[in-house]
Parts: C-alpha cells; sequence; structure tokens
C-alpha cells in the first residue's frame, strides 16, 4: 500500500513540476527521505535524478519546439555548473549530513518559492553580467550535485525576482539546468562509487513521472496558476523538511 501511495505521489509531483518547467527533484527527495520509508541515500539521491532526467526531457524537447531555448543566453549558467555537479555528486556524505544538508536545502528551497513574485517592474542589471551568471550557476550546481536535485527550484526563483527574462524563457533555462545536472550529479554518483539501482523499485516511478511529466508539459500549464502552484509546493517542501530535521537532529 505504501508503494501504490509513493506511485501516485509521484505522478502528481511530476504533472505539477512539469507545468511549471521544474523536473520534481526537490519533492522527491522530501518524500523519499520520511523516516517512514526507511531509504538509505545511496537509493534515494539516483532515484530522484533519474525521476527528474524523465520529466525534465521531455519538457525541454517541448520548449526547443516552441524556440524558447537560447543557447547563446543558456550556455553561461552551464559552463560551470556541470563540472560542479558532477563534483558534488563525486563528494561522499554520511548518512546523517546528509540528511541535514537535505532539510536545509528544502527549506531554502521553499522560502524562494514562496516569495517569488507574479510579476515585477524593472530589470536588476545582477544577471546580466556574465560572471554573475557563471558564479550563480556554478553554485546552485554543486549543491545540486551534493543533494541530488537538478537545481531549477533555486535558479527559477532568483531569475524571475531579478527579472532575467519572460516566464517562458525562464521555465525554457530552468528545464534545460535541471537535465544536464541531474545527468552530471548522476554520472558524478556513479564514478564515486558506483550506483546499485533497485529497478524493481525505480522502474514503476519512472513509469509515472513520465505520464505525469508529459501530461503537465502539455496541459498542467493552461489548468493551473503557476504562483499557486509554487506557493503550494513551498508549503508542502517546508513541512517536508521539518519532518526530515525533526527525526535527524
Amino acid at each position: 500500500m505504501e508503494f501504490y501511495v509513493l506511485l501516485f505521489s509521484f505522478f502528481v509531483i511530476a504533472f505539477i513540476y512539469s507545468s511549471v518547467g521544474f523536473g520534481g527533484g526537490s519533492s522527491y527527495l522530501a518524500l523519499l527521505a520520511q523516516p517512514f520509508f526507511q531509504l538509505l541515500p545511496d537509493t534515494i539521491r539516483p532515484t530522484a535524478l533519474l525521476c527528474n532526467i524523465v520529466v525534465v526531457t521531455g519538457g525541454t524537447i517541448i520548449f526547443y519546439k516552441q524556440n524558447k531555448i537560447d543557447w547563446k543566453e543558456i550556455w553561461p549558467f552551464l559552463v560551470a555548473s556541470v563540472p560542479l555537479a558532477l563534483l558534488g555528486g563525486l563528494w561522499k556524505l554520511n548518512q546523517h549530513a546528509f540528511f541535514l544538508l537535505l532539510a536545509i536545502t528544502l527549506i531554502i528551497a521553499s522560502v524562494l518559492l514562496w516569495i517569488q513574485p507574479e510579476t515585477m517592474k524593472g530589470k536588476n542589471r545582477f544577471l546580466q553580467r556574465m560572471e554573475s551568471k557563471i558564479a550563480v550557476g556554478g553554485l546552485i550546481g554543486f549543491l545540486s550535485g551534493l543533494v541530488s536535485i537538478g537545481g531549477g527550484i533555486f535558479l527559477s526563483p532568483i531569475l524571475h525576482l531579478t527579472n532575467w527574462a519572460e516566464a517562458k524563457r525562464i521555465s525554457a533555462l530552468a528545464s534545460v539546468f535541471i537535465l544536464v545536472n541531474s545527468i552530471s550529479g548522476l554520472l558524478g554518483q556513479f564514478l564515486g562509487r558506483g550506483i546499485n539501482l533497485e529497478w524493481s523499485f525505480i522502474l514503476p516511478l519512472l513509469v509515472v513521472v513520465l505520464i505525469g511529466g508529459q501530461l503537465g508539459s502539455r496541459l498542467g500549464a493552461i489548468r493551473l496558476h503557476p504562483l499557486y502552484i509554487k506557493r503550494i509546493t513551498a508549503v508542502l517542501i517546508l513541512v517536508a523538511a521539518l519532518n526530515i530535521l525533526k527525526d535527524h537532529l
């Protein structure tokens, strides 16, 4: 019964997150890390990244077909994030440190999602500079590799807060950013200590997030208001993070 609940939850997460250009990695992690599942980081981390990759691949293809992906704008965010996500994936954290870092990361993510404005007047010049894009991308990439998220849940709110571009272009960048960092972080885990994937556990999750992600990419953005989605998600992530802290402090 617990596994069926997990499958349904992953479907909902994929549907909601894909509708705003995310992969859902933070919520997959928050759910898998709950004490009652009794899963270890070596299972949690690759599972979340694989689900991320499945969901955002579809979104990235859709944004590419819509001509929303401009590589001249995107590459500065990726040039440092990809190698640093690999380094973060290589980094071996003990179980206690991983859950503490994950909880703190989720709390920060929930705050960023909540404070993100619906619209913003004027463009902040901070992320118009090349060095700022590289630094922000690299920092988020390293954190993404450590805790096994794609990083879009951090990058997207920052881009909205600085009014970097229109919402569709930000979502397109977030999708590409999540995809390449998830692949890089997963590769880092594989190179660092190998990955013993439990396919009987992971494959059903990949199937449901594929279905949820495809539906969300095509229908979710039409039916659901992005700001409401992000604030509901922020509350759920915060509750999950506090539950993880309660068990691991």
